[in-house]
């Protein structure tokens, strides 16, 4: 499949998850980082969005005390 047939048979978000799989690939590849590394900075991001969601939520929430 050439690039132009996969961009055309692939949806917006496919062709950003391709992208997004080609790059790291790269990067991999090419020793610019571990997957480990990678792992490591995907689960902090992770941490991170959850960590703001809880703070969102936890705003919207009325407030109790005495």
């Amino acid at each position: 499949m050439s690039f132009e047939q996969a961009l055309d048979s692939l949806s917006r978000d496919e062709r950003f998850k391709a992208t997004i799989y080609a790059m790291n690939s790269l990067l991999i590849q090419k020793g610019v980082y571990t997957p480990q590394e990678f792992e490591r900075l995907f689960a902090e991001w992770a941490a991170k969005q959850r960590a703001n969601e809880e703070a969102a939520i936890g705003e919207c929430l009325p407030a109790t005390g005495s």
